[in-house]
């Protein structure tokens, strides 16, 4: 069975690794460099004063110690990057299913977008698309019913045009009047992201999903589906 869409960068952990090593190999010329000196000064001590044991005992007490710390620093990379393995292959079973994400953007797949929000009341809640300029190329106000509510986007924006796939920032509010002074008011009305999963990737050491071009960390998934 092949698993679709996974990608990663193993930077950090293979540079972990060719560090440790590089270290094992400097300690190691190190070493050989200290026994050389040692046998010279053997060789050359003054019998009638001979060299005090103590001292380079502790020096190859002190040798062995670091080059143990090097090799367990190096096992534990290794299995960080086993670890990692795993994550990716055992999160990648949700590529390809519909997903319900914490998200600012919304994300335009095949030309269509999703969105899913609560109303404590039956009210109209205006929704607005922005692009990555910060400008607004849609906006529309909606009835929504009390309890939850979905909304989708095909992508087309206010001037007539059709935005291409993306992820494209996303507000929804409400809109009350005072009565008593005849003032409206907006409210932020907080909402979910519906998509298919197209791939997992990891990032800094963090696994994220991809939504098409939108990508969440694991933790802003709130649901999965078939």
């Amino acid at each position: 069975m092949s698993i679709p869409a996974v990608s990663g960068t193993t930077s950090t952990t293979t540079t972990s690794t060719s560090s440790g090593s590089s270290a094992l190999d400097s300690l190691s010329g190190n070493f050989n460099e200290f026994l050389t000196m040692l046998m010279t000064q053997l060789q050359n001590q003054d019998p009638t004063s001979p060299m005090d044991s103590n001292s380079f005992t502790q020096e190859l007490v002190e040798f062995a110690g670091v080059q143990q710390q090097i090799d367990t620093n190096t096992n534990l990379t290794s299995l960080i990057q086993l670890t990692q393995s795993g994550d990716l292959i055992n999160t990648a079973s949700i590529v390809g299913k519909n997903v319900q994400v914490s998200s600012s953007q919304i994300s335009l797949q095949n030309g269509t977008g999703e969105i899913g929000f609560s109303a404590s009341a039956a009210e109209t809640v205006d929704i607005s698309v922005y692009n990555s300029a910060g400008t607004v190329i849609d906006s529309q106000t909606v009835t929504a019913s009390s309890g939850g509510n979905t909304w989708a986007w095909d992508g087309s924006e206010t001037s007539g045009a059709t935005a291409p796939d993306g992820a494209y920032t996303i507000s929804v509010t409400t809109s009350s009047t005072s009565s008593s002074t005849s003032s409206s008011s907006t409210s932020a009305v907080s909402f979910s992201v519906i998509g298919t999963a197209t791939g997992v990737v990891e990032n800094s050491g963090t696994l994220e999903l991809e939504l098409g071009s939108l990508a969440v960390p694991f933790t802003a998934v709130q649901s999965v589906s078939d």
